[in-house]
């Protein structure tokens, strides 16, 4: 993109405007205008009627870079709960940014420097958590900011956190009538967008996806597979694609299909991932691409409703939640790593937040730090990249900001209720599924890794790059043999923490 004949220029826009009719209406732009062309204007009109203030009214999912002119000034901005990835660095005198990693990465002058205190942070949650990165000078402009730069300087803005204040004067039935009201306005623009008559949907066997499904217009669901007992939910999925009359299609995983794809799905992430399903997410799409262009996902409603069981766990009071997922002590990290820095606190990237949100009940404190870190740090990165890697379009209707700021005046009482999570969002779901849908217990796409990394001839090549040469550079071989030697001798739940550290040698294999 780029509007060379104007004072305002959009230099890098990623994402989809969901409301681009409305904008169109309101803005005075022309409807019957390319995608590309619309979307440069909605932008640029948008941000010379509110100027910054334009997140506030554009729905969907976005990854900015704006040039005024008049000011001298490029402004980067992210979208509130961070959909889209967008990352930068200043080389020379230039900024680069982009939301693709890899990018910047690989632009002239850059010189890649591992940043191991990142390692740290990963190694501890599993997932690049916070603004910086694994490459040192590079950094990720964190969910709900914007940044600016005059050509000297960067200086990066917060517009929005995702606070969560209850209101109180609503029973938990006008809650739900008004999630169903909201998801219906959310797939009414869905359903009027021409350009995308054909949709297909990613369905687990869970209440989110089967939501997502039954409020809007994809033709098919699609679902992964893997023929192990205990983590395949395709026939779940297959049931309520039936009770809903659509089309289903499985993609069925071997684990040899699985290991196969692991290198080119980190080197399309750009930077390690330990979640698993990433892998499959990536496979899932690849499938959907032979017969459609765009995919509905339901990510989203556990961060906002209070879907995982660690939101429903007391917190000590002097303790700081270090999101809802973590895989090793910090005591672990640190002996693991060579050279590890006695400072290196695992606390750091959330407490800033963490602070700020002790006036707020116990699942709000929890809600906004998954909100702001774990959501868009492990699950926005894995569906963003994955899925624009394999040339799909991935449209996540259920994070929509109206859904965000409606979830976040839902009391807790209506998030946990008759020993349901995210009670309140089941009980609209239940005006579109049955109750045995509505209200089953929480599924997603789990993956049988676990299971997987024992055995050969997979055991034998991880443990090759366990062991390999560049673990022996950053890595305490003793430590590690310990954690090797205790998963394959019986401790199943160390699987987690081998597969995250295979994971970031393969890619600093590829990468340095």
């Amino acid at each position: 993109m780029g509007n060379t004949s104007e004072k305002i220029q959009i230099r890098y826009f990623s994402g989809y405007i969901r409301n681009w009719k409305k904008l169109c209406s309101e803005l005075g732009i022309e409807q019957n205008l390319s995608r590309a062309e619309r979307e440069e204007k909605i932008l640029i009109k948008a941000y010379e009627k509110w100027q910054l203030e334009l997140t506030e009214h554009i729905y969907g999912m976005f990854a900015i870079a704006l040039w005024d002119e008049s000011l001298g000034r490029l402004f980067c901005i992210r979208d509130q709960v961070g959909q889209k990835q967008m990352f930068y660095s200043v080389i020379g005198n230039e900024l680069i940014c982009s939301g693709d990693i890899n990018e910047i990465a690989a632009a002239p002058g850059f010189e890649k420097r591992l940043n191991k205190r990142m390692l740290g942070y990963y190694l501890f949650y599993g997932y690049p958590i916070g603004e910086e990165t694994f490459y040192e000078g590079v950094y990720k402009l964190k969910p709900g900011h914007y940044l600016e730069w005059d050509g000297k300087n960067v200086s990066v803005h917060r517009y929005f956190a995702p606070l969560f204040t209850p209101d109180n004067s609503k029973s938990v039935e006008e809650w739900a009538k008004e999630i169903e009201a909201t998801v219906d306005e959310i797939f009414s623009e869905e359903r009027g967008d021409s350009e995308f008559p054909y949709k297909e949907s990613f369905l687990s066997g869970g209440v989110d996806s089967s939501f997502l499904l039954a409020s809007g217009d994809a033709q098919y669901a699609n679902t992964v597979g893997y023929g192990v007992s205990g983590f395949d939910e395709s026939e779940l999925a297959r049931h309520t694609a039936e009770i809903l009359g659509k089309g289903f299609r499985v993609k069925m995983i071997s684990p040899e299909e699985y290991f196969e794809r692991i290198p080119e799905v980190i080197d399309k992430m750009g930077q390690p991932l330990g979640d698993a399903s990433a892998v499959a997410f990536s496979l899932g799409c690849a499938a959907v691409k032979e017969h459609a262009d765009v995919v509905y996902s339901g990510e989203g409603i556990d961060e906002f409703f209070g879907g995982y069981n660690a939101h429903k766990r007391e917190l000590d009071p002097s303790w700081t939640y270090l999101t809802c997922s973590h895989i090793m002590s910090e005591e672990l990290v640190k002996s693991l790593m060579l050279d590890s820095d006695d400072a290196l606190r695992v606390e750091e990237p959330v407490e800033k937040l963490w602070a700020e949100v002790q006036s707020q009940d116990e699942l709000g404190k929890k809600l906004t730090i998954d909100v702001a870190y774990w959501l868009e740090g492990d699950i926005y990165l894995n569906t963003d990249r994955t899925s624009t890697a394999c040339g799909i379009e991935l449209h996540t209707p259920f994070s929509d900001y109206r859904l965000f700021k409606l979830a976040s005046k839902i009391p807790a009482e209506y998030k946990f209720m008759n020993g349901q999570n995210k009670y309140a969002f089941r009980l609209a779901a239940s005006s579109k599924l049955p109750d045995e849908v509505a209200f089953r217990k929480k599924v997603g796409f789990p993956v049988p890794v676990r299971k997987w990394l024992k055995e050969e001839p997979f055991a034998a090549q991880i443990e090759a790059e366990l062991f390999g040469e560049a673990s022996r550079k950053l890595f305490n071989q003793t430590e590690l043999k310990k954690l090797w030697d205790g998963y394959i001798g019986g401790e199943d739940f160390q699987w987690n923490r081998i597969y995250a550290i295979y994971v970031f040698l393969l890619w600093y294999d590829m990468k340095f």
